[in-house]
């Protein structure tokens, strides 16, 4: 059995990969968004176990090639990516950081515990990432892409993505 050229720990794999942005959301890492659920290894590979943000994310394949090239550039040949859908993905993955991340680029962040079948619990408020008013309303429930619905604050009238709760 081939083993490792060389031997970088699991912290410092996951420091590479903390560098690696969401292909759909750059100023965000993978990590960040909690897409990536595991490093390990073995004697001859690296392994990084990756959940999509729902199983039919299109940016699943860009995330694995990206994650397997941040790994590789830093001398590390075997890399294998494993996606992993149960228990599937869910917003409470994405680390404050993120949200903060996300909120200063314009997009509203997931509310906490605010989904409910797949849509907003009654009585939820999507505050705007610009002005923080309460005062929005949804205008689709598909935004830039399938994870995020479209919104419009009434009060500074700018049109936004709210991430969504799931």
């Amino acid at each position: 059995m081939a083993t490792l050229a060389i031997n970088p720990s699991i912290k410092d794999i996951w420091s590479w990969l903390e560098d690696v942005p969401d292909p759909e959301i750059p100023v965000v890492s993978v990590v960040e968004l909690g897409i990536v659920r595991d490093v390990a290894r073995n004697e001859s590979s690296i392994i990084v176990t990756i959940t999509p943000t729902y199983s039919g994310c299109p940016a699943t394949t860009v995330i694995a090639i990206d994650i397997e090239q941040a790994i590789r550039r830093h001398g590390v040949e075997d890399v294998r990516i494993e996606t992993k859908l149960s228990p599937a993905w869910t917003t409470d993955w994405i680390t404050p950081g993120a949200c903060e991340k996300l909120k200063a680029y314009g997009i509203a962040p997931p509310e906490k515990g605010a989904a409910c079948a797949g849509a907003l619990r009654a009585g939820t408020t999507i505050h705007c990432p610009r002005c923080d008013s309460g005062n929005t309303e949804c205008i689709s429930q598909f935004g830039s892409t399938p994870c995020k619905a479209h919104y419009r604050c009434k009060d500074c009238l700018e049109p936004f993505d709210y991430f969504k709760s799931f």
